[in-house]
């Protein structure tokens, strides 16, 4: 996946330049997401963010269907994504995130996620969101995010 790197958003995010998700952008420094996904993200003509990648057989669960974790992961992904603006770069953490599985998500699906700010404006950002797999809904979830000042070792 080739790439440009550019500041998107909450973080230091890049933009893919090639192959389906060419001009999304995805967040390079977190190995454990690279290794998940990788997931990407866009600013939508509404101002809202979407993320979304393709289900492949790495993200599926013995039965054949995308795996729990998987979509928890993408949910936390989506949670910095959807609070990007609120968040203003600021460091943050997720101090919350709850879900509810309503569907599975078959490999070849694209998996998107999308969802609004409850409540910002300090610290502490409340989000809500769903997970659709190819337009079904497969799981809804919220979260809470916290802003903090990087320690000054």
């Amino acid at each position: 996946m080739s790439e440009t790197k550019t500041e998107y958003g909450y973080g230091n995010a890049v933009e893919c330049t090639e192959g389906e998700f060419a001009g999304w952008y995805h967040w390079n420094h977190d190995p454990y997401e690279m290794r998940s996904g990788p997931f990407f993200m866009r600013r939508e003509d509404d101002g809202t963010y979407l993320s979304a990648f393709r289900a492949e057989a790495q993200h599926m669960n013995g039965a054949g269907s995308m795996h729990g974790g998987c979509l928890m992961t993408f949910a936390d992904f989506a949670l910095f994504a959807i609070a990007t603006d609120e968040l203003g770069g600021a460091a943050a953490v997720t101090m919350n995130l709850s879900s509810d599985f309503l569907g599975g998500v078959p490999e070849g699906a694209l998996v998107e996620a999308r969802g609004e700010v409850t409540r910002g404006g300090g610290k502490t950002i409340f989000v809500r969101g769903l997970i659709t797999g190819d337009g079904k809904p497969a799981l809804s979830f919220t979260g809470i995010i916290r802003k903090f000042s990087p320690r000054k070792d």
